[in-house]
């Protein structure tokens, strides 16, 4: 017996439904998407992709006003420090707050299913009922995610509130890896600073900075499924604009740092 039927068997809502009907859902139940909730990942590709813009463009401006080596090596490693702790800190502020949120209204959903279990499973049942299902089929289903509190609490908030309890994030792992990300990055266009000076620091940081923005671009696109080649070029894009731009303002301020 193949793996539908068997599945089918053990589950008798399955078995009302059309074959068209029962392979969708079960392709469903099969099919598994990436933890996108977290926020450990996002803040590590935004706080890379930040670094490097914001440090290859504070460099190359400070640069570009013909300021001496020492001055713009300064200037990196400050704002290297001072943009990873600003970053991590907004990432914690930013996850605890929602993970703050989320864990309010789940202790609403929680006291509503308490207080209210019929009227929560009547609108569990309509939910399904919209989304297909018989009225039987519903009825059953929803009874079956109402037989356990703890089950019961993780499908209303799937289904309601549109998150996963174990899926809030980590407000510490954020705010690490964003710090982590963030200084990664801004020291890739520093790097031919404590080694060279003048123009040739300067084409070295440029270069660095847009391999780097190609990077980020195509570990951008593993996340996103978008062209590789696509995202790599908008992040090259958006890196040597910023640098470029801060680079001539500097350079048309033209004020000397002795």
């Amino acid at each position: 017996m193949d793996a539908p039927e068997t599945e089918s068997a053990a589950d008798p809502g399955l078995a009302a439904l059309t074959p068209e009907r029962r392979a969708s859902l079960l392709h469903s139940r099969s099919h598994r998407h990436r933890d996108v909730q977290g926020g450990v990942a996002r803040a590590s590709v935004f706080g890379v992709s930040d670094g490097l813009v914001s440090n290859a463009s504070l460099i190359l401006g400070v640069a570009g006003a013909d300021a001496s080596s020492s001055v713009v090596r300064l200037a990196g490693i400050a704002g290297l420090i001072a943009g990873a702790v600003s970053m991590a800190a907004g990432e914690y502020v930013s996850m605890r707050a929602q993970q703050e949120l989320f864990q309010r209204e789940l202790e609403l959903e929680r006291l509503e299913l308490e207080r209210n279990p019929e009227v929560e499973l009547a609108e569990l049942t309509q939910l399904y009922r919209s989304r297909g299902l018989s009225e039987e089929v519903a009825q059953l289903a929803a009874r079956q995610m109402m037989a356990s509190p703890e089950q019961a609490l993780e499908v209303h908030a799937r289904e309601e509130l549109g998150f996963a309890p174990d899926s809030l994030g980590s407000p510490i792992g954020a705010a690490a890896g964003s710090f982590g990300a963030f200084c990664a990055g801004a020291f890739v266009p520093l790097v031919p600073w404590f080694f060279a000076g003048g123009l040739t620091a300067v084409i070295w940081s440029l270069v660095l900075a847009v391999i780097a923005a190609g990077g980020v671009g195509v570990a951008l696109a593993s996340f996103t499924g978008r062209s590789r080649w696509f995202s790599a070029m908008r992040q090259v894009l958006i890196a040597a604009v910023a640098a470029l731009a801060t680079y001539g303002i500097g350079h048309l301020i033209g004020v000397q740092v002795s």
